[in-house]
């Protein structure tokens, strides 16, 4: 299936699976703000884990969708808090400490984050409990100290080191704040088949990356409104990013050249790679 219509009908599927999730849930303002947490955006991380077990021949990846979009939906609430980020605007509406408080919505987050891992446990997401265990442990390990949480808090203490990150610094910092979880996206396929990782981590670490070039390069060029959150932050705040570091021109030109390593790393997979080489070729021609 083609990028287009396959993101198409991995998003409302994600977006049903999410609302069955939470529609027994008490009517309670913790309750409320995760379904707003996990409302909108682009459910890139779930479609390439449902993209990548179809590949494979898995017919269902469903639960892991759910579980990496319920993770990421979590690490954007925690990200906006004002000890973090500080960001009022996120996915085109305000952000959940905004909306309702800062206690809710680490609380929020919190839930979203274990809620991931109960969808990865339940049986229902597949019926080995090896693979399950599998997607559980290696989600924690992307999330965790070593994977998305390490890049955060380097991205803090960058924020008050006296000198600037140089480009290494800044391709490690992101390779786990953005790339972590992206990588465990494109992986869960090959995991639920109990299949070679390599070529998916390859695809996946170069496409990591060149998301987040193409981030830095949109909070350069990018419009507020397409975007849903703020642009210019970072230039603001002075931070290193591979626009500051490289220029406009040369990081469009490395995202480019990451995104052809990404194809190129999905050779073996022939034309049923096709999705996921629309994917790639997306994350640098996106407008948000």
């Amino acid at each position: 299936m083609a990028f287009e219509a396959g993101r198409a009908a991995a998003e409302a599927a994600i977006e049903a699976g999410l609302a069955a999730r939470l529609k027994d849930a008490p009517d309670l303002p913790l309750t409320r703000a995760m379904a707003y947490a996990l409302s909108g955006g682009k459910r890139l991380r779930g479609y390439l884990a449902m993209e990548s077990a179809r590949m494979h021949g898995i017919g269902d990846a469903l639960a892991p969708a759910l579980a990496i979009e319920a993770v990421h939906a979590y690490s954007l609430v925690h990200d906006d808090l004002p000890a973090m980020d500080d960001d009022a605007t996120r996915r085109g509406q305000p952000t959940v400490h905004v909306t309702w408080d800062e206690a809710t919505a680490i609380l929020a987050g919190d839930a979203l984050q274990t809620l991931g891992f109960e969808i990865l446990l339940d049986p229902a997401c597949h019926p080995d409990a090896d693979v399950r265990a599998d997607l559980a442990l290696s989600l924690a390990r992307a999330a965790g100290a070593n994977g998305m949480v390490l890049g955060q808090a380097l991205d803090i203490a960058a924020e008050t080191a006296t000198a600037p990150l140089a480009l290494d610094d800044v391709m490690r910092l992101q390779a786990a704040k953005t790339g972590a979880l992206i990588r465990w996206s494109a992986e869960a396929g090959a995991r639920l088949a109990r299949a070679d990782l390599a070529p998916m981590t390859a695809y996946a670490t170069a496409l990591g990356l060149a998301f987040q070039i193409a981030d830095d390069v949109l909070d350069v060029e990018g419009d507020a409104a397409a975007m849903g959150k703020a642009v210019g932050k970072d230039a603001a705040a002075g931070k290193a990013t591979f626009v500051s570091l490289l220029g406009i021109d040369e990081a469009k030109r490395r995202a480019a050249t990451l995104v052809e390593e990404a194809c190129d790393a999905l050779s073996p997979f022939g034309d049923e790679a096709r999705g996921l080489i629309g994917a790639a070729r997306f994350v640098i021609d996106r407008r948000s």
